[in-house]
């Protein structure tokens, strides 16, 4: 039997592409995983989820990482929920992946609904699969299921490269990209008042970048 592993990296940021990862195992490699050491990505250091990136890998039948750029949650959340661009990230994975079984990080707080949603918006392209498939949808799944701790991981490694790349490209340090970071904060707002507008790496729909940019109007009407 063939079983994933589905989650997310970089779903809060105001800076940077959300990552949701795969990874597709039989049922026997996930004792490998657990050999491995995989767990929660944010409680392993940024080496050793390196590391284990390649191990993931090696030990897998397929790893997948959807990214999903800034400009394209705009886009979708001009039309819909957060909730919802999960349901179709996630079964965006799961059309790659083609488990027998995928155990899923619940993206809603009900998650029953999540996985319902989920099956749904899979059987849209593949009616057959989405009815024979197990879905097992889970809060905090990467803490109890070795092959979502797994895509946890790979998500997470290819978030943070993203990142990296764009500090190069700015040519600044703009910390983590998360609202909660003084580094990112620090960024948006110098920017602002350098090119009068924000990035295209910001997300726009965020409050953080809404927020910056009514005080830039309000500034500049007074």
């Amino acid at each position: 039997m063939k079983v994933a592993g589905i989650d997310e990296a970089g779903k809060g940021p105001v800076i940077g592409p959300m990552c949701i990862g795969g990874v597709l195992v039989e049922e026997p490699g996930i004792n490998a995983l657990k050999n491995l050491g995989v767990a929660d990505s944010k409680k392993i250091s940024p080496k050793k989820r390196e590391q284990l990136a390649i191990q993931i890998e090696k030990y897998s039948e397929k790893v997948f990482v959807l990214e999903v750029a800034p400009q394209q949650i705009d886009e979708f959340r001009k039309l819909m929920s957060m909730n919802d661009i999960m349901v179709i990230a996630f079964s965006r994975v799961l059309e790659e992946l083609h488990p027998d079984a995928a155990y899923v990080d619940a993206a809603d707080v009900n998650e029953e609904r999540f996985g319902e949603r989920l099956r749904k918006e899979y059987a849209k392209k593949y009616p057959e699969k989405a009815r024979d498939v197990s879905i097992v949808s889970r809060h905090q799944a990467d803490a109890i299921y070795p092959v979502v701790s797994a895509a946890s991981i790979v998500a997470k490694v290819r978030r943070d490269a993203l990142i990296k790349e764009l500090r190069k490209e700015v040519g600044i340090d703009f910390g983590s990209g998360y609202p909660s970071d003084p580094k990112t904060r620090q960024f948006l707002k110098d920017w602002l008042i350098k090119y009068g507008e924000l990035p295209d790496i910001v997300r726009h729909s965020w409050k953080t970048a809404k927020k910056l940019l009514e005080n830039a109007s309000d500034g500049s009407r007074s």
